[in-house]
């Protein structure tokens, strides 16, 4: 029987895999990447009121208007972004159903899209279930830094949207005002639309911001923003993201957002409107505590000569198992660890492109030799990585 041949060729995720080998051996789970603690109580407690006082019926597709107003002002206040919430903003069912929206509204099968390696592993098959074309730049460690000779060649007259992800998930990176500035001129020379995947937006530390693409000279109509309750609130299990863009876009965004879940939860989508009101310095403080995890593991590792990749944003931490001189791949050191040590995380190799997903050719082995961390977890969880990775290494 024959199926759908883009599906036919992706296994279980390697999330599934991990939290499966986890589970079956009892272990300390630091690789799917979910908060143990850190969301606001607040936000729990309007939920539950809203659940049991609102109207608990089919909301408006596109959101409640609540959320949409919260929305497009939250992007005023904190990037200077004027959005109308009736047309320019949608409210989808996570971040990922969003940016699945998104494609499937944008593209037509030919279509080329420009994406950066590593990269987070719905990308791809969301692309090929389009018809659509990946184009491929890769960034390579320690700092992730743009090849812009490489992502130029990416583009040409068959080139309809850049996808990519700032704060980075795997790599933490933080796309500078500079590089921002570059992917967003090629836009403007090529009239390509920019998904922006926002998710981490609120999860920045000292030293670095986060700059929105559709906030640079010329882009606002041409990026499409997309945040995300679950990370910028530590609730991810509420799966509530929402887009922001030109309202012709966000039109045929809203399209096929009708046909994939058409409506969210209205008690969830009003106490995440709550949470999008609150000042500044409410989410530094959320900021603060994730950076004092951050140290805590971080620093942890390094008093035990462990030393991790830069990163300047998000909940994840790579090692790089070259520095202790092991050769074997990330997936069979994290196997190892796991069953051995009973500590668990994510090869990095699994954030790259697998040869089913790229055109004949174009596939490159990725680098097997770094492994993924998520400190976003309670102290004791991570005082104990740090242990049982320390003790694994023999450090």
């Amino acid at each position: 029987m024959a199926f759908n041949p883009v599906l036919a060729n992706i296994g279980t995720t390697i999330f599934t895999t991990m939290t499966q080998l986890s589970l079956d051996h009892q272990a300390l789970n630091l690789g799917q990447g979910f908060p143990e603690e850190g969301w606001p109580t607040e936000m729990l407690d309007r939920a539950a009121k809203a659940l049991m006082h609102g109207d608990n019926q089919y909301p408006a597709m596109r959101g409640v208007a609540e959320l949409r107003q919260a929305v497009a002002a939250h992007d005023r206040r904190f990037y200077g972004l004027d959005y109308d919430w009736q047309s320019d903003v949608v409210v989808t069912c996570g971040a990922t159903e969003g940016l699945a929206a998104a494609i499937l509204g944008l593209l037509s099968p030919g279509d080329e899209v420009v994406l950066f390696e590593p990269l987070y592993d719905s990308y791809l098959p969301m692309i090929r279930l389009v018809g659509a074309i990946p184009r491929l730049v890769r960034l390579h460690p320690p700092d992730w830094g743009i090849d812009f000779d490489a992502l130029r060649a990416a583009f040409n007259p068959r080139t309809r949207m850049i996808l990519f992800n700032t704060p980075m998930n795997p790599t933490g990176k933080v796309f500078s005002r500079a590089e921002l500035s570059r992917i967003g001129e090629l836009c403007q020379e090529f009239n390509v639309i920019a998904l922006c995947d926002e998710v981490y937006e609120h999860l920045v530390f000292a030293g670095s911001e986060h700059i929105p693409l559709a906030s640079l000279p010329g882009m606002r109509d041409l990026a499409v923003r997309v945040g995300s309750a679950g990370k910028s609130f530590s609730l991810t299990g509420w799966k509530i993201g929402y887009l922001s863009g030109a309202a012709e876009m966000m039109g045929q965004i809203a399209r096929a957002h009708q046909f994939l879940t058409f409506t969210i939860p209205p008690h969830l989508q009003s106490a995440v409107a709550w949470g999008l009101q609150q000042p500044p310095e409410w989410f530094a403080a959320m900021t603060a505590n994730l950076a004092a995890k951050r140290e805590r593991f971080v620093g942890g590792l390094a008093r035990r000569g462990i030393a991790v990749l830069p990163f300047q944003g998000g909940y994840f931490a790579t090692i790089d198992l070259q520095q202790f001189g092991i050769k074997e791949t990330d997936e069979n050191f994290i196997y190892r660890m796991t069953t051995e040590k009973r500590l668990n995380a994510i090869p990095f190799s699994a954030f790259y492109a697998p040869p089913a997903m790229v055109e004949p050719g174009a596939f490159v082995p990725p680098p097997n030799h770094l492994v993924r961390f998520c400190f976003a977890k309670k102290d004791f969880s991570l005082d104990q990585g740090v242990e049982k990775l320390a003790g694994f290494l023999g450090r």
